[in-house]
Formats: structure tokens, C-alpha cells, sequence
């Protein structure tokens, strides 16, 4: 039976597409940004590790597994839980990660099984997929949330360690499907956040018009800090501060300048 591996499912998520969500959060990742705030899913494999609990000012070691493989009847228990918050709110189930198409016939089975249910299905992608997945995903998807993150190709391999061309080859192709596309930006400063960076966005996404339905700015924080002292990792940008919503405003205008919907987070 096909298995996936699975790292977390979140309840009541806001910001993963429209209504009331619940996330299934995938394991193994093509990508390696060096901002990534979900390291637990960067290896393709379970993973041991130690979580700390503190209790009246005690400190508790606590042995936990990164990664359970589930069936997609064993998921679709747990989300049909939450069916009625779904209907209320017309939210529905997103497919993350890490890259939920790195796994990609549980996840095409596991979105087929939505949809026969009848859940609204959002699937957040880093685009690094080769396009026949893509396109296998097409009659099941409703919603595609997909990241951008440097248009200069040579400085996409430095921070992410591939090349962006297919990653904008697969955008391109689902707005010629005319599916509907929520844009990721993370702006990461001193990385992402050049005016050269943002300026060349603006022209591939104006070109996209107008299928692209709106782009979500998302800022840099250093909540994932933790994380990589637990797992034992290498982060590249543990000294570089948080960025608010209030300093991406003039950013947020710009786009908006052009002529799309934008939103800060998501």
C-alpha cells in the first residue's frame, strides 16, 4: 500500500489558502534555501531527535520522531475531522512540506481522494518538479501556491542550490492551464529583498497577468532558530533579524502598483 511520509498535520491553519485549512506537511525537499523555516523537512527520511519541554521552570528531554509513514486513508481520518470547520468557512486541505511532489504519487492519490470527497485542495509547491507530475496534478488541484524566490538564475543556485529554470517554466505552464496561482515571495534581506531581485519579479509576474491571483509577501523571521540547533544543521542566517509587516508596506504598494492583490504573510 502507498505510503507517505508525513512530519506534521495542522489544524485550523489560516494562511495556507482560502477559509479554515488543514495542512499536510510533507517530508524531503529538492530545494536547500538557506531561509528555510521548516528544516525538520528538508531530508527525505525520519529523523531522531531530542525536544525540550519545560515544566515549572524544569527542563524535560523528550525523544521524538521527525516523520511518520501514513496511508492515505490514514490521512484522510484525521482530515475529515475537521470537515465540518471546511464547510462553514469554505477552507479545505493543503498539500506542503518541504515538496509534497517529491512524494508525488501519494500526494496525486492523496488529492484525488479529496476531491472525491469533495474538499477544496490547495497544493504548495516549490515548482522544482518535472512538468508531467505538474500536469498529473491538474484535475485534482484547486489551488496552486507557488514559491518565487530569485530570478537571477546564478544567485537560485547559490541560496537554493538548483536552477530556477524550470521552477518559471512550470509557473508558465500552469497559467496557460489557467489554474488558479497565489504567489510566494520571502523576502529575505541582503538575499531576496535587492531592488535588482524585486524589480525582475515584477516583470515575470506582470507577463503572467492576469492569472496570477494574488501574491503573498512573506516575511523573513528567525522563529525556525530552534529547530536547527535541535537537528543539528548549519543555519546560514541565524544572526539576521526578523522582518515586520510594517517594513514590507512599501514593497506590498509597489505590487499593488501593478496592479495585483497583495497580502502580507499567508
Amino acid at each position: 500500500m502507498n505510503k507517505g511520509l508525513i512530519f506534521d498535520i495542522r489544524r485550523f491553519s489560516v494562511h495556507d489558502g482560502p477559509g479554515i485549512r488543514t495542512t499536510i506537511f510533507f517530508k524531503g525537499c529538492p530545494l536547500s534555501c538557506w531561509w528555510c523555516h521548516n528544516p525538520e523537512s528538508k531530508s527525505s527520511l525520519p529523523e531522531d531527535t531530542v525536544k525540550v519541554l519545560t515544566l515549572e521552570g524544569k527542563k524535560f528531554p523528550v525523544k521524538e520522531v521527525l516523520g511518520k509513514y501514513l496511508t492515505v486513508d490514514e490521512v484522510m481520518t484525521e482530515v475529515e475531522k475537521d470537515r465540518l470547520f471546511f464547510d462553514e468557512s469554505s477552507g479545505g486541505v493543503t498539500l506542503s512540506g518541504g515538496e509534497p511532489l517529491l512524494q508525488a504519487g501519494f500526494a496525486i492519490e492523496l488529492l484525488k481522494k479529496l476531491k472525491e470527497k469533495d474538499i477544496h485542495t490547495a497544493l504548495d509547491t516549490c515548482g522544482f518538479v518535472r512538468q508531467d507530475t505538474l500536469k498529473a496534478t491538474l484535475p485534482f488541484t484547486d489551488l496552486y501556491l507557488f514559491d518565487l524566490k530569485l530570478m537571477d538564475e546564478h544567485e537560485h543556485l547559490e541560496y537554493t542550490g538548483v536552477s530556477n529554470t524550470l521552477i518559471h517554466q512550470n509557473l508558465i505552464f500552469l497559467t496557460e492551464q489557467h489554474k488558479q496561482v497565489i504567489i510566494r515571495i520571502p523576502v529575505i534581506p541582503g538575499i531576496t529583498d535587492s531592488r535588482k531581485n524585486m524589480d525582475l519579479l515584477k516583470e515575470f509576474l506582470i507577463k503572467l497577468q492576469p492569472c496570477i491571483s494574488e501574491i503573498c509577501l512573506l516575511p523573513y523571521h528567525s522563529l525556525g532558530n530552534s529547530k536547527y540547533d535541535r537537528l543539528k544543521i548549519e543555519n546560514k542566517l541565524k544572526n539576521v533579524k526578523s522582518l515586520t509587516a510594517e517594513e514590507l508596506q512599501p514593497l506590498k504598494q509597489e505590487f499593488e502598483e501593478e496592479h495585483f492583490e497583495v497580502k502580507i504573510g499567508g
